[in-house]
């Protein structure tokens, strides 16, 4: 995503030790960034990755049948589940 002309911009105010932020600068003047491209940059990055690995995933055919077999077939609820369901919901007293 690139920022456009429409969307609104926010600051994040970082306290961070002398020799860290000396490491950020010394990374970013190598690639020619500022201190703040190269950190939004590099969270961003960061973001993304967490955010593929937790919703993304790929299966061999094999894994893949299991996997629909289990949403096909999940086991019976145990007791704990059980009593979950059973409970009032909180909306509802």
């Amino acid at each position: 995503m690139t920022s456009g002309s429409g969307e609104s911009r926010g600051s994040i105010n970082l306290r961070i030790e002398a020799g860290t932020r000396q490491l950020i600068d010394d990374a970013a003047a190598i690639l020619g960034k500022t201190r703040t491209e190269f950190m939004v940059e590099s969270a961003r990055r960061q973001a993304v990755d967490v955010l593929l690995d937790r919703r993304l995933f790929t299966l061999d055919p094999e894994g893949h049948d299991v996997f629909l077999k289990a949403l096909d077939e999940p086991p019976p609820p145990g007791p704990k589940l059980a009593a979950l369901m059973r409970r009032v919901p909180a909306w509802r007293r």
